[in-house]
């Protein structure tokens, strides 16, 4: 009876490990909701909080680093975003990747960037807090009329 015991509290004491060390699903999609509004409202240091120093971002204009996002950033006037279609990939305790879909009202000067668009962003767990490693995203082709 002890081994029995013995062998359910290891298998509780693992499974209690096993689910604090996942990443929480939840928690990526709030940062990456955070790291849209940050851009949104123009808040580098809050966007800094959330997004790697070494971020890549892949665009259909180009490779972007973190200069290059904060500059267009600055540039950019977006006046509503909504995200949805969340999936979160967990592929192992430090690294998940989200997708989704991004409707965004925004312009660049006078060009107008508005529209849906299908998202990715890889999150990694560096020193105790989930940052953004890559992001990319493209205009959602229009339907073709017959």
């Amino acid at each position: 009876m002890k081994k029995y015991i013995t062998y359910a509290m290891t298998l509780l004491f693992a499974t209690i490990a096993v689910s604090m060390a996942a990443p929480d699903k939840d928690a990526i999609i709030a940062n990456e909701k955070a790291a849209w509004q940050a851009f949104k409202d123009k808040k580098t240091d809050d966007f800094k909080k959330l997004v790697s120093a070494d971020l890549v971002a892949v665009y259909a204009d180009g490779i972007m680093d973190m200069k290059a996002e904060l500059d267009a950033m600055a540039k950019t006037t977006m006046t509503s975003f909504s995200l949805s279609d969340f999936n979160v990939t967990i592929t192992d305790a430090d690294t998940a990747i989200i997708s989704y879909k991004a409707k965004i009202q925004s312009k660049m000067g006078d060009q107008d960037n508005s529209g849906d668009f299908y998202a990715v962003s890889v999150w990694q767990m560096k020193n105790g807090t989930w940052q953004a490693i890559l992001h990319s995203d493209m205009k959602q082709a229009k339907a073709a009329t017959k």
